[in-house]
């Protein structure tokens, strides 16, 4: 679990990503995450057995990258090689598991992207959207980014923090590779739905409980607890046990409608639609939508703050 001494790290690394992002000259500890996986995934997913592979393959990267910061940690706060480094990595690798200014960045760039033009904006979002882009409508990449804002809130924010609440460092650095490993071969496509299958499941149940805190404090940040009752309602409908939930939030707020088909590497998906209202969605829902995010953020961090101080004192 969290320590005190995490809470300096935690409010420096969320500061470095309220400031910075992820900037594209630094290296990025999950675009190593991602080269693992795709090594191991060209050895291993291949043959016989796909599915005990692919469930090795997340249990060992997994496992390994919790252990690696655990005893990278351990080794700093020894004074090796200088004191108090293990407070200067904690903030770097909190700054690092935190997407929170990306998403944002990205969402607002795909917006102002289609306001120009409908294949600037197809190209823009295709950067933050897992499904086929060369055919969406204006009003298609609008809400495929604010999908994407909602979902992306619990992955890339407010799950970390529930992980380092949990596991501390380590164990927030190892959901990011649970994470990774679902975006990368958690689908139900041909080449990947016996050998991603462990991985997606086991993203499911890293995220259970972070997909409806993030819910929740959309909604106490738009200040309207009755739509509580519209997140309960719509949450369960999205394929996904948990994408729903946030995106429930944010349709409730927004009062617009989410969901319906969608086509994944040339396949059509047919979703359920979250909410009802069936309207045109506009940059002005995007700033509320980013307010809230904002908002939410900011509960999550100081819920992590009032949680740690609850437990060890």
């Amino acid at each position: 679990m969290i320590t005190p001494t995490c809470i300096l790290p935690l409010l420096l690394g969320w500061l470095l990503d309220l400031l910075l992002g992820d900037p594209r000259w630094l290296p990025h500890p999950i675009v190593g995450f991602g080269k693992m996986i795709a090594c191991g995934e060209r050895l291993l997913n291949r043959g016989f057995h796909r599915i005990w592979r692919g469930a090795m393959l997340a249990l060992v990267l997994v496992g390994s990258v919790f252990a690696v910061t655990w005893a990278l940690l351990y080794v700093m706060d020894l004074g090796v090689p200088f004191p108090m480094g293990g407070g200067v990595v904690c903030t770097v690798l909190i700054f690092f598991c935190l997407a929170g200014t990306t998403l944002v960045r990205e969402v607002r760039q795909t917006f102002r992207a289609v306001d120009r033009s409908l294949d600037e904006g197809r190209k823009q979002v295709a950067r933050i959207v897992g499904r086929d882009t060369a055919q969406l409508s204006a009003q298609e990449i609008r809400t495929a980014a604010l999908e994407t804002l909602a979902e992306n809130l619990s992955d890339g924010v407010v799950a970390p923090l529930f992980w380092l609440c949990i596991g501390g460092v380590p164990g927030m650095l190892a959901y990011k590779m649970v994470n990774t490993l679902d975006s990368m071969i958690g689908y139900k496509t041909e080449r990947y739905k016996d050998f991603g299958c462990f991985a997606a499941r086991m993203d499911d149940v890293a995220n259970y409980v972070p997909a409806r805190l993030t819910a929740l404090l959309m909604v106490l940040a738009s200040g309207r607890l009755r739509l509580l009752k519209f997140v309960v309602k719509y949450g369960s409908r999205h394929a996904s046990p948990n994408s729903g939930y946030p995106e429930a939030a944010l349709a409730g707020i927004l009062h617009c409608r989410f969901g319906g088909p969608h086509t994944y590497f040339g396949q059509l998906v047919d979703k359920p639609y979250i909410g009802e209202n069936e309207r045109l969605l506009t940059t002005a829902d995007m700033q509320t939508a980013v307010r809230i995010s904002r908002a939410a953020e900011c509960f999550a961090v100081l819920l992590v703050v009032v949680i740690t101080f609850i437990f060890n004192f």
